[in-house]
């Protein structure tokens, strides 16, 4: 190859975030393509692509040069100035010590900078310069803006620091970057010169470099657009923003030649810079600490140990020697394949959790087809049990590292990273980076708004772009496939820029975050292995390498996991231990835990075998239970109504796209509707809890050892291959496999050849059984909890959820119409910040109302302790009402949670402003000292004034009560309508939803109370709308299309009842209701056959006036419509005897009237007539 004239040594790929848009594969591919041997990348503050452009450069004959472009606070503020911003130099390594340097440096950006800019000091660059090559960093480095604010002595003595940090290794970088007519930028033109002359005059090279951005000159606009996505500025605003030219793209080598043709010897560096850094970012093998002196002998004591300890308190599945052989055989591989140290790492922090009362989940993944990981208590399941494989897990014929995830409690996973950083070292442990790219819609977006357009215009093409499973497609797909799109960039020329754009930016990387689970714990501090990134909101670094990258540089990955489940099933087993009562008796009389961790794990100890769990499954009452709470999993346990765990285990691998079509066979089969078909003699057995349907992954491998003569090893490497369906595998393993059959159990090669077909096929759907098994296992622990101890599984699920009002209604109605559980709504004397459970009924959270927040409520719950509140002024007494807050206390209020102290709900909420200035009064009186010695704060303080108002109707009482609970839960507006409602056939939500699964679609009529219209458009510009709406027992939507929707909006509006006819579908697990009519709740009510008129037998004639007064109230709000003869029949204590009266005048009538003059003080009855 001839010599180069010219080395890239300063280039941004997609790795400088929002900044730099040249894609590490691209990059590569262009320097091929120019013929350029060397390339370096050098991304702003970060060591992101070291790694991974290392390898992939090697791999295609380049040569990479791993650096860093690094921001320098290089000037201290004077007393009182602000400081001037950083600037930065461009360091390039040299040799493995230099690498090792620019990682402590890359880490010095953001670890423990507590959210300040990324930056370095000229004290880090001293102490960490050896092996670094160091260019200044042009006009815009330190030097060249001490140059720009004429601080030309101040610019030498710095350059001259740089030299003696960094002797023969500082290069004086000069950059041109021409605009139009051949002008460089203002500060290029004002420091080029000082920078030559400052280079000759202190004997320094100089190093021509191209800032480099972008792959072509042509994406110029389109990266403007992205620097002002990063900045939050407009494309085109005059304001002074952040600009570069077109000229930062990756130049050939002529042009630069051509470029700096005055100055050769600044092109010649670069190749000699290049030459000096031959050396490159390299994989490592897995790196651990030390567990101890001998791992070997201390993973086998604690095995056998903890398998002696298993094997005392669980049923045995086999004899006790297949254990043992079991054992065995696992220690065998673990050792010669290097991984006992790995084993009792997992194993130290699983039970350090478990010591402190910390759920762990029974196990995920292959992980739990270990026998030593069930001996050492990293799982919960025996392998042996269930016919799980440890192959499966870890293979000795295709050596990689053991993975287990394991599930920690959401609220708790802290405490174990915390420990995990204890004993290892804070220096040693880190969390592992992610990265979020600019995908289409989000592309579409954000462009758009830095091109100044209306939110509602880029909202409308975002939603153009369709979405293809939980991603969007690409612009360019978008283009293709939807016309409207083609037609919008086609007529206005302002959505053709942003498509243009767009599309040049998507894809790339827009930020940076945090794995959700992964950690990597090292041997030594993690910035010797990796560079260091923190997010400003964790105490805690990440590796700067994502989590493909960072185990080739030798970390390995534990997952630590939190699962939501294990949390709903610990607060419910707190809870039932908080009664004093039993989670369940073990028959053994034993148990694997000492008292601390016994709250966390008995759960593991329950029975397998519950009657009534079972039954619970197979009537399908599993809303809440883990993995099967879906329509489409309820569904499918009618069908199969599971008899033990194995159903279970099959049920959740079963239900995926592709598998599920087998579950009506599985049924069938179990049920005795069809027979089971054998596929051979010799695998009849693999198959047989399955009803003869390979479901697992474990069945693919057992069939080829059992009939293809494989080890499991090698059956393990068949599967896989299978499952990737490389043709070139299948090829060679086709006849290996009916070689095998035929020598082993001398079948013939046709009947060898179905089944490899029939493997090949399973092996691409098949599941994991060992993870099926697990989290089996916790579907059955919380339907366990649901029907052994209902109240507190629904507590627990619910205090999981405390926040979602959606999902608090569903559960709500479970608990009281599923369940038969009393739920007491939310009181101020009775309840906590969280649902809790007494004495068998469900009490109503305070913390679960909207915009209240737990923390508040605790307030309330502290000051009660066990002490009930009397009234409101106690209330206001006790508790400190300013910290809690006003609009709190109006929910609270809205709640009817002060209903004990104050039935008026309309007259606290009124009064609070009242209760809170007095309130605080007495919490000054308190701080003051000013209570007397026998009194109370607040006895010498006038009374606060309460409202003097009737209280809310009741059906405005429920409208108040749905704002702050987000569902009607003391009763709902349609419940009087309910009688007259069925005489019409008008059906509930639950009899609509039963009948749509049961029967399918059907058109039918229901009633609902209005929350809420959304109207859009349709494509063709029909309108269409959204209505959600609520029934006694639950919320749903339909859809009203344009004919209906204006025949019928004056009826949809939100806080009117309704009877729709609607056109009952059914899509995959969901019922769609698609409205045809809608007429007021009252006229259907009033055809039902009730009567037109009401019969009131009053207690005493003084009811008289609080009836009138109500009546009066009702026609001044003019909701009622229907009008009848209303008559009142008043007993007179005097004369004893019963007077009837008639109204004057005919006064609203209907069942809601009805229902609110029953709730007034002296009402006996109300009729009809």
């Amino acid at each position: 190859m001839r010599d180069p004239r010219f080395i890239h040594l300063r280039v941004h790929t997609e790795y400088s975030l929002l900044e730099g848009a040249v894609p590490v594969k691209k990059l590569i591919k262009l320097c091929d393509a120019m013929n350029m041997p060397a390339v370096a990348v050098t991304d702003t503050n970060a060591m992101f692509a070291a790694l991974e452009f290392s390898v992939l450069a090697q791999g295609a004959g380049l040569q990479p040069i791993v650096g860093c472009q690094v921001s320098v606070a290089y000037e201290i503020a004077a007393p009182g100035e602000r400081p001037r911003l950083p600037a930065p130099v461009v360091l390039l390594a040299q040799n493995e010590a230099g690498y090792m340097n620019l990682m402590k440096l890359s880490s010095c950006l953001y670890v423990d900078k507590g959210g300040q800019l990324p930056q370095v000091t000229l004290e880090d660059l001293e102490a960490h310069a050896e092996g670094l090559i160091c260019l200044s960093g042009g006009a815009e480095g330190p030097v060249g803006k001490l140059l720009q604010h004429s601080q030309a002595g101040k610019a030498r003595l710095l350059m001259e620091r740089l030299a003696a940090c960094y002797p023969t290794r500082l290069y004086v970088e000069l950059q041109r970057h021409p605009g139009e007519g051949g002008q460089l930028t203002e500060g290029e033109r004002m420091t080029e010169r000082p920078f030559v002359e400052m280079a000759y005059d202190l004997g320094l090279p100089l190093v021509a470099t191209n800032d480099v951005y972008f792959p072509k000159s042509d994406m110029y606009e389109a990266h403007d657009a992205m620097i002002c996505i990063a900045e939050g500025a407009y494309v085109d605003q005059i304001e002074p923003r952040r600009r570069l030219t077109p000229q930062h793209y990756l130049k050939t080598e002529a042009e630069m030649a051509a470029l700096f043709a005055d100055l050769p010897e600044a092109l010649e560096n670069t190749v000699e810079i290049a030459k000096r850094c031959a050396f490159a970012a390299f994989k490592r093998k897995p790196i651990l600490p030390r567990f101890a002196d001998d791992e070997v002998e201390e993973l086998r004591r604690q095995a056998w140990e903890g398998l002696r300890a298993r094997l005392a308190v669980i049923p045995h599945a086999v004899p006790v020697a297949e254990y043992e052989e079991r054992l065995k055989f696992e220690l065998s591989i673990i050792e010669q394949m290097g991984f006992p140290g790995y084993f009792l790492i997992v194993a130290d922090f699983i039970k350090w959790g478990k010591s402190q009362g910390i759920p762990v989940g029974p196990g995920r993944g292959s992980g739990a087809g270990s026998l030593v990981a069930y001996a050492l208590t990293i799982t919960d399941l025996d392998p042996l049990r269930y016919s799980l494989l440890f192959e499966r897990f870890l293979n000795p014929e295709r050596v990689s590292m053991p993975d287990f995830d394991i599930d920690f409690c959401m609220d708790r996973r802290e405490e174990v990273i915390k420990y995990v950083q204890g004993k290892y070292g804070r220096d040693k442990v880190g969390q592992i980076i992610t990265f979020g790219a600019l995908l289409s819609k989000a592309a579409v977006r954000d462009v758009g708004r830095v091109l100044q357009m209306s939110y509602g215009h880029v909202d409308k093409l975002s939603k153009m772009i369709p979405v293809e499973g939980v991603k969007p497609v690409s612009i360019e797909k978008a283009l293709a496939d939807e016309p409207r799109l083609r037609e919008a960039a086609k007529s206005e020329e302002v959505v053709a820029r942003l498509l243009n754009y767009a599309q040049a930016i998507e894809g790339l990387l827009r930020n940076a975050s945090t794995h959700a689970a992964g950690v990597v714990i090292g041997d030594r501090p993690l910035d010797a292995l990796v560079p260091l990134y923190q997010d400003p909101r964790s105490d805690m670094p990440a590796t700067q390498f994502n989590m493909k990258w960072v185990e080739q540089a030798g970390l390995v990955k534990f997952d630590f996991l939190g699962l939501k489940t294990l949390t709903v099933i610990q607060n419910a087993v707190n809870l039932i231990l908080k009664s004093g009562r039993p989670l369940h008796v073990n028959p053994l009389g034993e148990t694997l835990y000492t008292p601390a961790e016994g709250a966390a794990n008995e759960i593991n100890l329950i029975p397998i075998d519950d009657a009534k769990t079972y039954e619970l499954y197979a009537a399908a009452k599993t809303v809440a239970v883990f993995q099967v709470e879906s329509t489409g999993m309820m569904d499918a346990l009618r069908r199969m109504k599971p008899t033990c765990i194995e159903d279970i285990v099959a049920l959740v691998a079963l239900y995926r796209p592709g598998p599920m079509e087998n579950i009506p066979t599985y049924c069938e089969v179990k049920h005795g509707l069809r027979p089971l078909e054998s596929l051979h003699a010799t695998i009849d057995p693999i198959l047989k809890e399955t009803q003869g349907i390979i479901v697992y992954q474990e069945q693919v491998m057992q069939i080829a050892q059992v009939m293809g003569g494989y080890s499991l090893g090698g059956a393990d490497l068949l599967r896989r291959a299978m499952g990737k369906k490389i043709a070139e595998e299948m090829a060679k393993e086709r006849p290996k496999f009916i070689e095998g059959a035929k020598a082993t159990h001398g079948i013939e090669a046709k009947k060898a050849g179905e089944v490899f077909d029939l493997l090949e096929k399973f092996a691409n759907y098949g599941f994991n059984k060992s993870h099926a098994a697990a989290y089996a296992i916790v579907s059955y622990q919380t339907a366990w909890l649901k029907a052994n101890h209902p109240v507190e599984f629904m507590a627990g699920v619910m205090n999981c959820d405390i926040h979602l009002t959606d999902k608090l209604a569903i559960y709500t109605a479970e608990a009281r119409r599923g369940l038969g559980i009393e739920v007491v709504p939310p009181c101020v004397n009775r309840s906590l910040a969280t649902f809790d459970v007494v004495d068998q009924k469900l009490v109503y959270a305070l913390g679960a109302l909207k915009n209240v927040g737990v923390e508040a409520m605790r307030l309330i719950e502290k000051a009660r302790e066990d002490k009930p509140f009397r009234d409101l002024v106690e209330f206001a007494r006790r508790c400190d009402l300013k910290r809690i807050g006003k609009r709190p206390l109006e929910m609270l209020a809205r709640a009817g949670a002060f209903d004990k102290l104050d039935p008026n709900r309309k007259r606290v909420f009124e009064s609070l402003e009242s209760l809170m200035a007095w309130s605080a009064a007495v919490t000054e009186a308190k701080a003051s000292a000013q209570v007397s010695l026998f009194g109370e704060a607040g006895d010498d303080l006038p009374p606060p004034r309460l409202a003097d108002t009737d209280d809310w109707l009741p059906g405005e009482r429920l409208a108040e009560e749905h704002k702050a609970i987000g569902f009607y839960l003391s009763g709902h507006p349609l419940d009087d309508y309910l009688p007259a409602l069925k005489r019409k056939k008008v059906l509930t939500l639950a009899d609509v939803t039963a009948k749509a699964l049961g029967q399918g679609p059907f058109i039918g009529k229901i009633a609902g109370q209005v929350a809420a219209r959304s109207e859009r458009k349709s494509a063709k510009g029909n309108r269409f709308a959204f209505v959600s709406l609520s029934d006694p027992t639950g919320p749903y939507e339909v859809t009203v299309f344009s004919d209906t929707l204006e025949a019928c909006r004056a009826h949809l509006e939100p806080g009117l009842a309704v009877v729709l006819t609607v056109k009952v579908d059914v899509e995959g697990e969901t019922v769609k209701m698609l409205c045809q009519n809608a007429a007021p709740i009252d006229t259907v009510a009033s055809d039902a056959g009730a009567g037109s008129g009401l019969l009131i037998h009053l207690e005493t004639p003084e009811a008289v006036s609080s009836v009138a007064a109500l009546f009066e109230r009702i026609a001044a709000e003019g909701r009622v419509k229907s009008r009848g003869q209303v008559t009142f029949s008043v007993f007179d204590p005097e004369k004893r005897r019963r007077y009837q009266i008639t109204a004057g005048r005919e006064l609203p009538v209907n069942p809601q009237v009805k229902g609110a003059l029953r709730s007034l003080r002296g009402v006996v009855q109300v009729e009809e007539v």
